[in-house]
């Protein structure tokens, strides 16, 4: 008989709350005590946004880089794409607060990064195997039928019109010393609301769109919070979100909304 396939989790803006995600692991029993894996070959994916908003940001990266060794001894796998935060975090530590041609940001990306909920520890503490960790990181991948983003845009089809291509389109982005470059990138990045119009599977809409350029049955993406975009009173999120005809599905918890960083089993 073929083997089944192994669990596959998904958990999306942690945004430095390391406790919450520690607690969230733990409760579904992928970690132990100490914080180490204990889920055997399942699978995690971590949907972006690290830092920003919550206490400790680089300790999330910190776990998370951790935790990918511990799972890969293990048998499973512990895989990260890029969010937007990171792009803006990016962006903070290599132009400070140069005025960026085009954009009327007081104090250039650093401003506009601290308006955006940055915070200065994150800032501060970010080592170059933190930089060299978020460089490498994917903006999409698709596993198991689901195809796996950080923000409800479909302006990851600006990148390229596979996984491949986007992909690379970003690590070439995350290179360039250009501002007005990296100040259309985070735009890109950032995009949102895309999907929560496509209530029919017509084959011209943007849900269909994305899967139809890159792959996957479903869509699942964080970025837009359960609590303030698709109405979720904060004590009431238990559960990740399915919407437009059951083919996307929203796992942003809103945990700096008083919700919670929302662990979903997918397979």
């Amino acid at each position: 008989m073929p083997r089944s396939k192994s669990p596959l989790y998904v958990v999306a803006d942690v945004h430095g709350h390391r406790s919450e995600l520690r607690d969230a692991l733990r409760d579904e029993g992928l970690v132990d005590r100490a914080g180490q894996w204990s889920a055997g070959g399942a699978r995690l994916w971590l949907l972006g946004d690290y830092v920003d908003r919550g206490p400790d940001g680089i300790g999330v990266i910190d776990d998370v880089r951790q935790l990918a060794a511990s799972a890969a001894v293990a048998g499973g796998e512990v895989r990260a794409l890029l969010g937007n935060h990171e792009v803006q975090l990016l962006a903070a530590h290599r132009f400070g607060t140069a005025p960026v041609p085009g954009w009327d940001e007081p104090g250039g990306f650093r401003g506009g990064w601290a308006r955006f909920g940055g915070r200065e520890g994150d800032l501060r503490r970010l080592a170059p195997q933190h930089v060299a960790w978020i460089m490498g990181l994917p903006a999409v991948a698709v596993v198991d039928g689901y195809l796996l983003v950080h923000s409800d845009t479909t302006r990851y089809l600006e990148f390229g019109a596979s996984v491949g291509a986007v992909n690379a389109a970003v690590a070439a982005a995350l290179t360039s010393s250009d501002s007005v470059r990296w100040l259309e990138f985070c735009a890109r990045m950032s995009d949102r609301g895309a999907f929560r119009e496509a209530e029919s599977a017509r084959p011209d809409d943007a849900v269909s769109a994305m899967l139809r350029a890159l792959g996957g049955d479903v869509l699942v993406h964080g970025h837009s919070t359960l609590t303030k975009y698709f109405g979720v009173a904060p004590q009431d999120v238990r559960d990740a979100l399915w919407y437009a005809d059951g083919r996307v599905v929203a796992i942003d918890g809103g945990v700096y909304e008083d919700g919670r960083v929302l662990l979903t089993r997918l397979v």
